[in-house]
């Protein structure tokens, strides 16, 4: 009886201090989330001056491109931007265009197996650098997540999801990608930053 009672106490110990280290750990990398806001808000105030939504930092009001996909879908790549450490991150809108619910084809995954494993995502993308001659896919956390977004399965008639990539950037001087994503077509779309 003591032993079992040890065990559960040894267990719950260790429990509490990995989820108090998760808390410290998650408040250490996240910067409390309103200092990151500021300047985003701050610069789009400067470019903004209409009834309409400001565009984001990076972004523009036309997008960079626009493909069009299989059951109506609509992707609408509004970014590009290279950040500091290292990698490109893409922004944009998948809309359905059609008329009735379209379902995400999985093939948008790729075919890497653990991409699949973790679900349907935009993880089949890459960037194409011609000019280095080198193709870019989408990054994975440490378990093999790709750092897209996940978890959609079907788009309603009319409806939009943001969505994002994150790829290793090009060397600075490839500015101009091309941009491929699983049944649709491929497009030519610049790198800001």
């Amino acid at each position: 009886m003591s032993m079992r009672w040890t065990a559960r106490t040894r267990r719950g110990t260790v429990a509490l201090a990995l989820a108090a280290g998760l808390a410290l750990g998650s408040t250490g990398c996240g910067g409390g989330g309103g200092d990151d806001k500021k300047p985003e808000q701050s610069t789009s105030a400067s470019k903004g001056g209409g009834s309409h939504a400001s565009p984001q930092e990076g972004q523009s009001d036309e997008p960079l491109a626009e493909l069009k996909g299989p059951s109506g879908l609509l992707l609408r790549i509004t970014s590009a931007v290279r950040d500091s450490g290292g990698f490109v991150t893409v922004s944009g809108e998948l809309q359905n265009d059609s008329g009735t619910e379209a379902v995400i084809p999985s093939a948008l995954s790729g075919n890497e197996t653990e991409i699949i494993n973790n679900g349907l995502s935009l993880g089949g993308a890459t960037l194409v650098d011609s000019q280095s001659k080198k193709r870019y896919y989408v990054l994975r956390d440490t378990e093999g997540r790709p750092l897209t977004t996940t978890g959609f399965s079907t788009l309603k008639a009319g409806e939009s999801i943001d969505v994002f990539l994150q790829f290793p950037s090009p060397p600075t001087t490839s500015s101009d990608v091309t941009f491929q994503l699983p049944l649709f077509p491929s497009a030519v779309i610049k790198i800001s930053g």
